[in-house]
């Protein structure tokens, strides 16, 4: 069911959360892949009723390109969802909608979260991910939302602004769906090639690296063969980072649950990926 105005989603959500049903929450921004069906399935698994929502946000955009250029794809996104699911609703609402006059956000401080790794490379990129959350939360209300741990990032600041709002909702990290060559599933894989995705898989081949590599060196030793296995390939790296799973701040020794993240630009497309270690 295609629904485009909060009023009619709210009306439709009002009925169910009468009869005590449990909701999962999917939200997107469209260009649908295999990543997204798996959380929707596991959303389905463990709730009454699925909303996903399709929503090209710009207010996370600090690249107008990049925004320009994303996929849209709503009839084949809806061909997809129909193949796979039966009484999905799916909320498509335009700019109005998500951000009305009366708009009920107010912001909150991020700390490091928003200075670091992406927030120091796009600036104002997570108070535009944390505005169109809150907001898209404050419409659909679920019991449980669902994220891929491909923007590990992004499941940091949702988890730290749920509980800064005070949100009763349950956020569920999903591990990252990858194609059969190891390069993680997204949206933006549509604008490469068949040779720019041979040419990603750097960017896979290099997490690894540092996670073979981790009883080796130091961290931050460690960084700097990565990056220089990472410059072999022909991406070009904006940034490697190996911080602390939790805070996101760097790390001088092992004594903390490590994850490396990499942001590179393949051609004009910009991928990021991640590996816990």
């Amino acid at each position: 069911m295609l629904i485009t105005t909060v009023s009619s989603l709210r009306n439709r959500l009002s009925d169910l959360a009468n009869q005590d049903k449990k909701i999962g929450f999917v939200p997107t921004m469209g260009a649908l892949h295999e990543g997204h069906l798996s959380l929707i399935e596991r959303a389905y698994k463990e709730n009454d009723i699925v909303v996903v929502s399709i929503f090209v946000n710009p207010t996370q955009f600090n690249n107008l390109e990049d925004l320009e250029h994303y996929p849209r794809t709503l009839e084949k996104d809806m061909e997809l969802l129909s193949k796979k699911f039966h009484s999905i609703l799916l909320f498509y609402p335009d700019f109005n909608e998500i951000y009305p006059k009366e708009d009920p956000f107010v912001p909150i401080d991020l700390g490091n979260l928003d200075t670091s790794l992406e927030g120091k490379h796009r600036p104002g990129h997570f108070k535009g991910v944390v505005h169109v959350v809150h907001n898209l939360f404050k419409i659909v209300r679920p019991n449980r939302a669902y994220f891929g741990q491909k923007d590990f990032q992004q499941v940091a600041v949702i988890r730290f602004m749920t509980k800064r709002y005070d949100f009763s909702i349950e956020i569920v990290a999903c591990e990252t769906k990858r194609e059969q060559s190891g390069l993680a599933m997204s949206s933006r894989n549509m604008r490469l090639s068949a040779v720019e995705k041979d040419e990603a898989l750097i960017i896979w081949e290099t997490l690894n690296f540092v996670k073979q590599n981790k009883q080796n060196y130091q961290p931050d030793e460690l960084k700097n063969r990565a990056v220089d296995f990472f410059n072999s390939g022909k991406l070009k790296l904006e940034y490697l980072e190996i911080v602390d799973a939790e805070s996101l701040s760097e790390i001088s020794n092992w004594n903390f649950e490590a994850v490396c993240c990499i942001a590179a630009y393949c051609g004009k497309v910009r991928l990021i990926d991640n590996l816990l270690f």
